[in-house]
């Protein structure tokens, strides 16, 4: 097997291939020769304070409070955490909770603004001029901002940028594969906005303290691959593209690292463990604009797509606006679509309401006809290896799946049930129609319950073992406290007795003797 090094990216070397994938029907035509327009301002904004991996921003505001556009109405809250800002001004009509754009259905708290229509600027964030900043310093504009991994993974980009002081790092990928089906807003972002985002990637090197930069971009993706051909020095002098293989899915961070490098990240371990950090391009836009010009991600862009939507588009939307609101814009529905998702249609989320709202790792709205859908009636399984034939991360989804239905979480966690990546390959390879990843996101939630109930145990046993100690200590200093009172009780009745008595009381010295 060929070894990755930086000489080798010098030389252009050859890419690496990784195992598994599917070919799916990409149907990016739908909206691929869409330019991104800019939506028009929503009747109502619902801004989650939940919009990332990480703990609940803190609310800022109340109702009736009166909010201008890029305003900070939620606060991070612990390192694993995100800004969050209004994407408009208005008036705060709601502080509460709303329906979450998740299957689940269940509410988040929630911030509702009704826009004023004015859409008037509150104070930017202090502008940096990244050519002289510590990269300290721009990690910390990008938590300001309140930026996240936009290709849907909504992690916290600057716990990301500073990863520089925990590991050696030297290659910064920039994922703008989009390998999902229909989705097409980041092969339209670098058409038409390489600039802006050739110099975020430049900054985020900078923060980084990276040697090399490489762009990958999947090869059905031609003039994106152009644009950033044509822009790609602002990213510095060691930055290049690559185009990788048309292949899902290929965006997937770990395997994505594979193809260029051709290092293989071992199981629950991190790329940086490897020396290599990856952002996707979207993210490196919203670095741009918040180091650049100040302005934390308050819109993003996302495509509309299916043959459930009468026009697909790749829209600029503001974070917070709702889903109804956008297919409207779109033109509606055709029909009565069988699904309506949020991403793609392998990883992307079915939503119970189409007032739920965009969020910052909402890459896509889908309206998918049953033709498109592949929702058919499960058959037993036939053991054919199908699904481990296409299984990126080399594991056996079949076994996993039979000892989940067995309720065996522990013997399927033993075979490799935590490093699935819940990408559906196996799923949408499966000739009997078998949701397998949605019996392993099943699994792995029983086992987050099963986890957080044993350590909800753990912590009620902690707590009663400290409060034993304390009543113990308590109980003890009483005892001393009243062995004390009466020993004194006791010389008091002494010296009171000899006084009586008229006999000089003893010296210490004298009850010694």
């Amino acid at each position: 097997m060929k070894l990755f090094s930086l000489s080798s990216l010098r030389r252009g070397a050859d890419m690496f291939s990784i195992r598994g994938g599917i070919h799916p029907e990409t149907n990016k035509y739908l909206s691929a020769k869409s330019p991104i327009e800019k939506m028009p301002m929503p009747s109502i904004i619902r801004v989650p304070l939940q919009q990332h991996i990480g703990a609940e921003a803190v609310p800022l505001v109340k109702r009736d409070d009166l909010v201008l556009k890029g305003q900070l109405i939620g606060k991070a809250r612990g390192p694993i955490s995100a800004n969050v800002h209004a994407p408009t001004s208005g008036r705060v009509i709601a502080v509460g909770h709303f329906t979450a754009p998740h299957p689940s259905g269940l509410p988040v708290a929630t911030i509702t603004i009704r826009p004023d229509g004015e859409d008037r600027w509150g104070p930017h964030l202090p502008r940096l001029r990244p050519e002289d900043a510590d990269p300290k310093d721009i990690a910390q504009r990008v938590m300001e901002a309140g930026i996240v991994g936009m290709g849907g993974a909504t992690f916290p980009a600057a716990v990301k940028l500073n990863l520089r002081e925990r590991y050696p790092l030297h290659t910064l990928i920039i994922n703008a594969a989009e390998c999902e089906p229909y989705l097409t807003c980041d092969d339209r972002l670098l058409r038409e906005r390489a600039e802006e985002v050739a110099d975020g990637i430049w900054i985020m090197a900078k923060a980084l303290g990276v040697e090399k930069v490489i762009v990958a971009i999947e090869s059905n993706k031609p003039d994106a691959i152009e644009a950033m051909r044509r822009h790609i020095l602002a990213a510095g002098p060691n930055a290049r593209v690559m185009r990788v293989p048309t292949l899902y899915p290929m965006g997937s961070e770990k395997h994505l690292v594979q193809t260029v490098t051709g290092l293989e990240t071992p199981a629950r371990a991190l790329t940086a463990e490897l020396g290599v950090v990856v952002h996707n391009a979207a993210t490196a836009h919203a670095v741009h604009k918040a180091v650049r010009y100040g302005e934390p991600l308050i819109s993003r862009v996302l495509t509309v797509s299916g043959h459930g939507i009468k026009r697909p588009a790749n829209i600029e939307v503001l974070i917070g606006t709702p889903v109804s609101e956008i297919i409207d814009h779109c033109g509606g529905l055709e029909g009565e679509p069988e699904r309506i998702l949020l991403g793609g249609p392998m990883m992307g989320l079915p939503i119970q309401s189409l007032r739920v709202p965009v969020i910052k790792g909402t890459n896509g709205i889908l309206a998918l006809q049953k033709t498109e859908s592949r929702q058919k009636a499960a058959m037993p399984c036939i053991r054919c290896g199908g699904c481990i034939k296409v299984c990126p991360c080399g594991l056996m989804p079949m076994e996993m799946h039979a000892r989940i239905r067995n309720d065996d979480l522990d013997g399927a966690v033993d075979i490799g049930l935590l490093d699935c990546i819940a990408c559906g390959s196996c799923s949408f390879n499966c000739p009997s129609n078998i949701q397998l990843v949605q019996g392993f996101n099943y699994a792995k939630g029983r086992l987050a319950f099963k986890q957080s109930q044993k350590h909800q145990q753990e912590e009620t046993k902690r707590l009663a073992d400290a409060r034993n100690i304390r009543q113990e200590a308590i109980a003890e200093a009483k005892r001393q406290a009243m062995a004390k009172r009466k020993a004194e009780m006791a010389e008091r009745k002494k010296a009171e007795a000899a006084a009586a008595s008229g006999a000089a009381p003893e010296t210490p010295k004298e009850a010694a003797e």
